[in-house]
């Protein structure tokens, strides 16, 4: 086995550069070696119509893929760790094969000098736990726990950067509310336990990994809620906006309390965050560095198309407005500088050290014979967002790390095969890998900080 990399003194190293994936959307051996079904798995298959059962086929390719990392020229590498992989059915011993795989690819890695940036649970939860109650139950968490110290105990000599629960908001309210993600239930008050339990594992798991010499974090997906215009009942909106996506995770980590006005408004709803005596101390773990996901910036009005300032149930509307800027080919829409903004409030009203742990692009692709992309609108969204972070840097935030998302085609989630974020080509009938052209320029821009 090989040692991590010396970062230095200070533990870390000034600014990280890294490509990021998850498991499930990258591994395909969704039936060897001892895994079981995650949510994932049920949701392809029912809903999807797409699979990961086989994707970029990198349980068998890693050193393939490996290289090429190596060859853009990163110094770190974000992944997640497959819980049915590691703990089949969510519950009991460790996987040998499963765990071993990852013993591979963490040598793999270290053994071309790139730093792994491990991420416990990027969605893909047991089947069996959601059969039990998923997320909504609390034991979750407590498995969780359990799964997360079989991972840490079998690679903690060797990877220096954890991450617990990624993007918590996806999974409670895109799988739990709205039915986009697995588990695809649609269920509001789901989606509250859910949050909190997601919360207090991230806790848990925190709490596990903290150990000297290692530096813990949560990714979390956060935009800009922008007032639309300087009407009180648009900045009332924004706000709100802000509580149910960002301030409901950040509070309780960083101060262990959720925001009054947003416990105001879920009650207004029908609804209770199910906190129990000594949860929002768990929740609090000390951590690190705060994982930022960002993807664009949204505005927000107090008032419907019609003029309304309450919906039909007598709540202030909160009507999200799409920029009018240009947008990726999944409609979100283009705004760098709501990137700085985002590193500026973060840095100022949390205080965390930041890493950019996903930020890319979805565009249509046009592959030559040879497999090469010239995706000059991809290389510009990651050049203009590169910028935004040097220019939050330089205003003041501490941002040390930017990972792209993502490090080549993978599965994307509901969309299936259709979309592509990669700065690697997958040719997905031949798992031929092609760099294109985002990839060339990124490996070009790492010869120093943003």
């Amino acid at each position: 086995m090989l040692a991590a990399p010396d970062r230095g003194a200070g533990g870390l190293m000034d600014f990280t550069w890294g490509v990021a994936t998850s498991a499930y959307q990258i591994e395909g051996a969704a039936a060897e070696d001892g895994r079981t079904p995650s949510i994932w798995d049920t949701f392809s298959r029912e809903v999807v119509g797409e699979t990961g059962d086989v994707a970029c086929d990198h349980y068998h390719r890693m050193p393939e893929d490996v290289r090429l990392i190596k060859k853009l020229g990163v110094g770190a590498y974000r992944f997640s760790t497959s819980w049915t992989r590691v703990q089949p059915n969510g519950r009991g011993p460790g996987n040998p094969a499963g765990l071993a795989f990852y013993d591979r690819l963490v040598d793999e890695l270290l053994a071309n000098g790139i730093e792994p940036w491990l991420t416990l649970y990027h969605w893909d939860l047991p089947q069996e736990l959601e059969d039990a109650g998923g997320w909504t139950a609390r034991d979750t968490a407590y498995r969780f726990a359990d799964y997360s110290a079989l991972v840490f105990d079998r690679l903690q000599d060797r990877v220096r950067n954890w991450g617990t629960v990624n993007e918590p908001w996806c999974v409670a309210y895109l799988g739990y509310e709205h039915g986009v993600f697995a588990p695809g239930r649609r269920d509001p008050a789901a989606a509250v336990a859910a949050t909190h339990h997601l919360l207090l594992a991230h806790g848990l798991a925190a709490r596990l990994v903290k150990t000297p010499g290692n530096s813990v974090s949560i990714p979390l997906n956060i935009g800009t809620a922008t007032p639309a215009s300087d009407d009180p009942l648009d900045v009332a909106a924004a706000w709100r906006a802000d509580g149910n996506v960002a301030r409901i995770f950040l509070d309780p980590i960083r101060h262990g309390r959720y925001p009054a006005d947003v416990v105001e408004d879920l009650a207004a709803r029908g609804h209770r965050l199910p906190v129990r005596p000594g949860d929002m101390e768990i929740i609090a773990a000390p951590i690190d560095m705060l994982g930022v996901n960002f993807y664009f910036g949204q505005d927000f009005a107090g008032r419907d198309l019609d003029g309304n300032t309450v919906d039909a149930a007598g709540r202030p509307v909160v009507r999200e407005i799409k920029p009018d800027v240009p947008q990726t080919d999944l409609g979100w829409p283009i705004t760098p500088d709501r990137f700085t903004t985002l590193l500026l409030r973060l840095h100022r009203d949390y205080g965390y050290p930041l890493v950019v742990t996903e930020n890319g692009a979805v565009f249509e692709d046009h592959p030559d014979a040879g497999g090469f992309v010239e995706d000059t609108e991809r290389t510009a969204y990651l050049a203009a967002h590169i910028d935004a972070v040097g220019a939050a840097r330089a205003l003041g935030a501490d941002v040390r790390g930017y990972f792209a998302w993502s490090l080549m085609d993978n599965f994307e989630w509901a969309e299936g095969y259709a979309k592509r974020f990669g700065l690697v080509h997958v040719d997905y009938r031949t798992q031929r890998r092609t760099p294109k052209r985002s990839a060339l320029w990124f490996a070009d821009r790492l010869t120093s900080a943003p």
